[in-house]
């Protein structure tokens, strides 16, 4: 088994798709005999089984939702400090860098102990960038991230990863050897993730009806997880059916969507619950019929998708790439910011009671054989595995 060194330039843990990976990996990876060691910034929640070492505390800097930050330039200067000094007390076997500021500090720690690197790619960093309008193709900012991002992908000793997709763009939009790229893919904890919960009591608590059926949104509140587009699609769906109510669970930007829901003349069907604790989950989601993911941004995986399986829900999605090789055929895909199309995937399932069964049943079953934390587990150990000079490789891929 390995010591490892794990670097994540985030607010760990901040009850985010991101996060969430990083401590079911950390997790299962800590069930097969290995010794973790999180560095990560000052801000966030420490999570019970997982040795954390953070940066010094910078007061003025609060930001937990995901997205770019001026701020991120001189915490991460610390972030590598900080990944040094328990590098030097630590003494790991491997360095394992989550998303690309981890990986570039994961280098530097990788050069001044001598060990491997393995990058975590949950997505490519330019396409990051342009969904959150913090750059624009062409400019020279843009080439300069390009060049940056390659660069850290070049100097990976491997790169693990959750779709197919985002290894074919690793291949060919950044010309990376395909023998460095292995698929890890994403997972979920089927033993919490799981129908059944009682949830009488949080159903009173949050004042819904028992005579409607319940769509459930859970994951940040921005415009590229197509939060927008889901407002928009509302009022179509309340042209035709009545007995639903909306279930909207996530940060930030919650002020904002309450008034732009106030403005569609649909804040009544809607319930923000606000930022969900990620130990509270299962149950808030337990409250739903139906799970809808409209994420709009091509390059991210998107981690809630697989909380939905695991829970039994029937999903509508966005019809991105990643989102199909996800649910396969199980999935009922909208058009990308169609509301119409949104709408009416959503009024397809909410009419027909025996497809939302049948759906919910094949999706867990999917998230039980497919998408274990276990099985995730065992494919970063064969990445180690291939880096490591402990031991010698067997690829599977």
């Amino acid at each position: 088994m390995y010591k490892i060194l794990m670097i994540a330039p985030t607010p760990f843990f901040a009850d985010r798709g991101c996060h969430t990976q990083i401590y079911e990996e950390i997790k299962a990876l800590q069930k097969l005999g290995n010794e973790i060691v999180l560095c990560t910034y000052h801000s966030g929640r420490d999570m019970e089984g997982v040795n954390i070492k953070r940066t010094i505390n910078i007061p003025w800097y609060k930001k937990l939702e995901a997205g770019p930050s001026y701020h991120k330039f001189y915490v991460d200067i610390l972030l590598l400090y900080k990944s040094l000094a328990v590098a030097k007390k630590f003494k790991p076997d491997i360095i394992h860098g989550h998303l690309h500021e981890g990986a570039f500090i994961g280098y530097f720690v990788s050069k001044y102990t001598k060990k491997p690197l393995l990058f975590d790619f949950q997505g490519s960093l330019v396409s990051e960038l342009k969904a959150h309008n913090f750059i624009s193709e062409g400019t020279t900012f843009y080439k300069l991230m390009y060049f940056f991002e390659k660069k850290i992908l070049s100097k990976s000793n491997l790169i693990i990863t959750q779709s197919t997709q985002m290894k074919d763009q690793i291949i060919n939009e950044f010309k990376i050897n395909k023998e460095k790229v292995l698929l890890s893919m994403d997972g979920v904890d089927t033993d919490i993730f799981r129908p059944g919960y009682d949830v009488e009591n949080l159903r009173n608590s949050l004042n819904l009806s028992k005579n409607k059926k319940v769509v459930v949104y859970m994951g940040l509140l921005a415009k590229y997880q197509g939060v927008d587009w889901l407002l928009e699609a509302i009022p179509y769906i309340l042209k035709d059916i009545n007995d639903v109510h909306f279930l909207i669970m996530g940060y930030p930007n919650v002020e904002f969507y309450k008034m732009v829901a106030k403005k569609y003349g649909i804040l009544g069907n809607i319930t923000f619950t606000g930022k969900i604790n990620y130990k509270e989950a299962p149950m808030y989601l337990a409250l739903g019929d139906i799970a809808v993911a409209p994420k709009i941004a091509e390059s991210e995986a998107d981690g809630k998708l697989y909380n939905y399986m695991a829970m039994r829900l029937p999903i509508v999605c966005s019809d991105r790439n990643m989102s199909k090789e996800t649910l396969g055929d199980l999935g009922i895909y909208a058009k990308k910011e169609d509301p119409i199309s949104l709408a009416n995937g959503i009024k397809k399932l909410l009419k027909d009671e025996n497809l939302r069964q049948v759906l919910g049943e094949k999706l867990r079953k999917k998230a039980v054989d497919e998408y274990s934390w276990d099985s995730v587990a065992k494919r970063i150990m064969n990445a180690y595995r291939i880096i490591s000079p402990k031991s010698k490789p067997q690829r599977i891929i």
